[in-house]
């Protein structure tokens, strides 16, 4: 159970209903305190000097690598680095692979443009051979179209865990032993599974995961890379990524500092952490279960209104707390004003960064998307379904 009084951790909440955690997740106060704690008692550069100050941030910046590696379960293997976002993550392979002429990176239909876009860059600039895999309508991907286009050439196959669309849980483990018969990497992005449901990239099977601090109650500016065999070239270079320079080369240093060149986000790791705290505290399972109990209220519901279409699994299916809907007639972003307008509640409207999937789908405005996160409620998904009923019927009357 997800205990109700963790609402006044967000004070956001008193003003409005939030329903846009799958773009931008709230902080609670802890993490915000944590932020603060850094700035005011020990605000110093991590692994830069050797004054208590300097000592005490680098301690607490090592430990959010460390806590973050054992909140997936790769606390006994590889390596992890922050990055900004997932985004940055993602690009970091992308550019850190040594890429030959007729490689194949196999990704799918169901992916954000930041796990689509490096690719097809890659794709122009490197000769290399793209494959997508189509999912149905609904979102799911069948493992086996994976192996109808999979090669010994593949090199790379980067897929989403969870669509940022449609919620629906992508079966990774499946998809990773294919992988393995191949000799091919993989790469998932955990963006919106990380935040959500509990992962373990041993079982997962996966060569890099990324995922973002900002959609799992941490600060925006945060991300991970998760490399199970650390052997990408660094994308920046600089001061705190190199063990020695002279004025005829340098030698780059071991560990995470070698892909951190440059001062890091040292508030960041620091609230990230804290972030993880509150969410092991609630537990994953618990987080898991609350949102697919509000999940399945709001789909049931929404799928009786008249001139209401819920896109994607139904509510019984494999899925978190991401529901995309449209009302038919209605622009996605009219109806996410009205929303705000009428009610206060805050929802995604539009392609969702996914362009490709919203083509495939024949939704060329895209959709409106409502997101849960720990502390909605049943009372939040019972004010987003009257609303929308009040709008739908306001139209079609």
């Amino acid at each position: 159970m997800i205990p109700s009084d963790i609402r006044s951790d967000f004070p956001l909440l008193s003003k409005v209903c939030y329903l846009d955690s799958a773009a931008t997740s709230l902080s609670p106060e802890p993490v915000l305190e944590a932020i603060l704690d850094y700035e005011h008692n020990f605000r110093a550069n991590a692994g830069r000097g050797v004054h208590r100050l300097a000592q005490q941030a680098s301690q607490k910046y090592g430990d959010a690598h460390q806590k973050v590696k054992k909140f997936i379960h790769a606390d006994e293997e590889g390596e992890l680095v922050f990055t900004r976002n997932s985004t940055e993550a993602i690009n970091m392979v992308a550019s850190g692979l040594p890429w030959q002429k007729g490689d194949q990176v196999v990704a799918t239909l169901l992916e954000h443009h930041s796990n689509l876009l490096p690719w097809m860059r890659v794709r122009d600039r490197q000769a290399i051979d793209l494959r997508l895999i189509t999912p149905a309508k609904d979102g799911t991907l069948d493992p086996a179209t994976l192996e109808a286009l999979i090669t010994k050439k593949t090199r790379l196959v980067a897929i989403t865990q969870v669509s940022n669309v449609l919620g629906n849980i992508v079966p990774i483990r499946e998809f990773a032993r294919i992988c393995q018969d191949y000799g091919a990497l993989l790469l998932v992005d955990g963006s919106q599974s990380v935040p959500h449901i509990p992962v373990d990239v041993k079982q997962l099977g996966c060569d890099f995961l990324c995922f973002s601090g900002h959609k799992m109650l941490g600060p925006t500016g945060t991300g991970v890379l998760f490399m199970k065999n650390p052997g990408l070239e660094p994308l920046l270079l600089g001061g705190g990524g190199v063990e020695r320079v002279t004025a005829a080369g340098y030698t780059l240093t071991d560990g995470y500092e070698r892909y951190e060149a440059g001062t890091p986000n040292i508030s960041g790791a620091i609230g990230l952490a804290r972030a993880i705290d509150y969410l092991k505290s609630l537990g994953m399972e618990n987080i898991q279960h609350h949102e697919q109990t509000i999940t399945r209220l709001i789909i049931e519901e929404l799928s009786g209104i008249e001139n209401v279409e819920v896109v994607g699994p139904g509510p019984a299916g494999d899925r978190i707390g991401v529901i995309s809907f449209v009302i038919k007639g209605i622009n996605p972003h009219d109806v996410a004003i009205m929303l705000d307008g009428e009610a206060k509640v805050m929802v995604r409207s539009g392609h969702h960064c996914c362009m490709p999937l919203m083509e495939h789908l024949g939704l060329s405005e895209g959709t409106v998307r409502a997101s849960l996160h720990c502390y909605n409620t049943i009372e939040d998904a019972e004010l987003l379904i009257d609303t929308v009923r009040e709008i739908a019927g306001d139209f079609t009357g």
